[in-house]
């Protein structure tokens, strides 16, 4: 009956989810400037009687929000996402994944006496770029952590899977400025190293492994086409299904921009203009719990996909730090694909957001039944030693 309790908790507050979800909807914010999102969340954990601390490792809008029972168990960790994709606004529906979070440690709340144990909240800013979990995690604030769940709004549901490992990597090209008609034989052309870096990259691409994943962009070309560009400079990002093997692809780029410097007289300076991501590590026993849960909701098995890989998660590096899960939630009937308009407007319909409460009383269970069930937390735990073992 604890259990249902909980659930009972999210549907009884359901309007005020609800009306959290489409007010942060209403107004997308960019990462690390999600003031008002963030403020909405904790002042709804507060009133729920978590204490909350604000501004967490000097990031603004970062927020740790905590429910000690104050009797040993398990310590359980709801991440919450809010940030918004420049000009598309929540087209990955991170409005309701904070509140998603929120609402099924607010269940949770509710029977954790019961069951001893912490339940904390992590307000994790800039996923979409310089995502917070990253020097979360790198500071140790997951490593006592029992499990780190959180799910994602889709088009259908999905097994918590795989992501890619992250580099992202900025090249920028120093050469001389002269008269492209005049007098070009004076200049360096920094654009021409740019393109020949592209033209390395690929070629590299066909001696990849199929998951490798390497693209970018020219974000300066120069000025004028009359100008031998001075100056020039690409973003890439590299990807893999590895760390190791990104490691080693990122380092081949480099390479590439190194010989693509070295072709065309220019200087170069290499820099990291966003986070690394680790590839995410499933918890498999801690998501056959969700997928049980999932059952005693009503999904049938076939309704359910096999998880995939959809680029790149910042939960990756938490999964390396504790046992993890990031599962999709069906919000939508239709195929509507992330980060699109078409899947903006969806997630802001009253069937989307009656999903988001289906997917807070889905990670309000599966915490629950991780907080009730001391030999099944050994188990998620000897998955995860075994596991981190094997990768180092």
């Amino acid at each position: 009956m604890s259990k249902q309790l909980a659930l009972a908790v999210i549907e009884q507050q359901a309007d005020a989810f609800r009306d959290i979800a489409t007010k942060i909807g209403r107004q997308p914010e960019l990462g690390h400037q999600e003031y008002f999102a963030s403020g909405l969340l904790t002042d709804m954990l507060a009133l729920a009687g978590f204490e909350v601390e604000k501004g967490v490792l000097g990031l603004e809008t970062a927020f740790l929000a905590v429910y000690d029972t104050g009797k040993p168990g398990a310590v359980v960790a709801f991440l919450c996402e809010y940030d918004a994709l420049e000009g598309l606004g929540h087209a990955c529906g991170h409005h309701l994944i904070g509140t998603m979070s929120a609402a099924a440690a607010i269940g949770l709340k509710a029977v954790a006496d019961e069951l001893g144990g912490v339940i904390r909240v992590y307000g994790t800013p800039a996923e979409e770029t310089k995502g917070a979990k990253v020097p979360m995690a790198e500071a140790g604030l997951f490593d006592d952590c029992d499990i780190a769940l959180m799910a994602h709004p889709y088009h259908s549901f999905e097994r918590s899977g795989q992501s890619l490992a992250l580099d992202p990597v900025r090249f920028e090209f120093s050469g001389l400025a002269a008269h492209a008609a005049a007098s070009p034989h004076e200049g360096i052309n920094a654009l021409d190293a740019v393109l020949a870096l592209f033209g390395s990259v690929n070629a590299l691409r066909q001696q990849t492994r199929s998951d490798a994943r390497i693209h970018g962009i020219i974000d300066n070309g120069g000025t004028a086409p009359n100008i031998i560009p001075d100056y020039a400079s690409a973003k890439f990002y590299v990807r893999s299904a590895s760390r190791a093997y990104t490691n080693e692809l990122t380092a081949k780029v480099k390479r590439c921009a190194e010989a693509a410097a070295l072709a065309t007289g220019c200087g170069l300076q290499v820099s990291s203009y966003e986070y690394s991501y680790d590839e995410l590590m499933t918890n498999e026993i801690l998501s056959e719990t969700f997928m049980s849960n999932l059952a005693q909701a009503g999904i049938a098995p076939e309704e359910v996909q096999d998880g995939k890989d959809h680029g790149s998660l910042d939960l990756g590096n938490v999964s390396k730090r504790c046992p993890a899960i990031h599962p999709y939630v069906k919000i939508v009937e239709d195929r509507l694909l992330l980060h699109t308009e078409a899947f903006r407007d969806a997630a802001m319909t009253d069937a989307a957001l009656d999903r988001m409460l289906v997917g807070a009383k889905l990670l309000a269970a599966t915490a629950y039944d991780v907080m009730a069930d001391g030999e099944l937390r050994a188990a998620i735990r000897e998955e995860f030693r075994q596991r981190t073992s094997t990768a180092l």
